[in-house]
């Protein structure tokens, strides 16, 4: 800032104030002070700027995984809504290793963001007390406690197991079988299905393939191989993810198995590739975006010391009903 103070021909002051508050100085100083930026690349430091403010406008989001997730519709309305609000969003990928969630919940609190939206509940204990310590507005999302760290925005995993049992029931399925990722809030679902469903017409119990998260494609296929070579009598298949679902349809057609005829097939998440696939998937739909701006909300309320409405809401979830059941 001395550089750019001595570069336009004016004081550190004028500096700071033509960056962080424009209104107050003359667009002719304005301009000469753009323009030094420009010219230099100058960057301002933000971790120097949040220290002398006491302010920080970061907010961190940690998600399990980057690419083509259900979290995606949250990461995009966390980044327009925070965006709108004068904070910006840095995503950190915690996979779905608890132990690792804690480690970057350590670097995370270590940096003192204005804010913290996490995907799911934390069940570590000492990634609990550190964030009840730390004074630092926290959202969890994607799911549901009845003790939460601060606040909360999600659903409940277990209902979507249920709902998805009752409507497999109705749709006449006798023998159904579960493909579900190895994560804690998709194994959640399967208990629940698992349980909703009750036994099957053989009184044999309901077969389960778990996939490492995040699940890949390839995973549903080689999962459906797998429950046809031990339960060839199977009548529907519960998958715990939509890209599972996509690859369970593949292998059927490729062993020409009718869907929904033969075999009945319901997904999770409503991806963008869902009702385009063949026959269209039926699936579970959580809206994220509304996950996204209520957590959105819920933190800018709370660091601008603003009253807010409600600080745990349950989102919901609804069956997109389509062909493939």
């Amino acid at each position: 800032m001395s550089d750019l103070a001595a570069l336009v021909g004016v004081t550190k002051v004028t500096v700071s104030r033509a960056l962080n508050a424009p209104e107050l100085v003359s667009v002719d100083t304005l301009e000469r002070v753009q323009a030094a930026v420009r010219q230099t690349g100058y960057t301002p430091d933000l971790i120097a700027g949040s220290l002398a403010s006491t302010r920080s406008d970061l907010i961190v989001a940690l998600i399990p995984a980057m690419a083509g997730t259900v979290f995606q519709e949250t990461v995009e309305s966390l980044t327009t809504e925070l965006a709108a609000a004068g904070y910006q969003l840095l995503i950190g990928q915690s996979g779905y290793d608890e132990s690792r969630e804690d480690a970057l919940l350590d670097a995370v609190i270590g940096r003192r963001p204005a804010g913290i939206v996490l995907t799911g509940v934390v069940h570590s204990q000492s990634a609990r007390q550190k964030l009840h310590a730390c004074g630092i507005p926290v959202v969890e999302t994607w799911d549901l406690t009845s003790e939460p760290i601060d606040m909360l925005v999600g659903f409940s995993h277990e209902q979507v197991g249920k709902a998805v049992a009752k409507f497999m029931k109705k749709r006449g399925a006798r023998r159904p079988a579960v493909v579900t990722p190895s994560d804690r809030r998709a194994q959640a679902r399967t208990k629940a299905f698992l349980e909703a469903f009750g036994k099957t017409k053989t009184s044999a119990a309901i077969p389960v393939v778990t996939v490492e998260s995040p699940a890949n494609l390839g995973d549903g296929r080689r999962a459906l191989k797998e429950l046809l070579d031990t339960n060839a009598d199977i009548d529907a298949v519960f998958c715990g993810a939509d890209i599972l679902a996509l690859g369970v349809l593949m292998e059927a057609d490729c062993q020409g198995i009718a869907v929904p005829g033969r075999l009945r097939v319901i997904g999770y998440g409503d991806l963008n590739f869902a009702k385009d696939t063949t026959p269209p998937l039926t699936t579970m739909r959580v809206d994220g975006t509304r996950i996204g701006s209520l957590a959105a909300t819920m933190l800018v309320e709370c660091i601008e010391n603003r009253a807010g409405n409600e600080q745990m809401v349950d989102v919901g979830f609804s069956l997109i009903e389509r062909e493939s059941t």
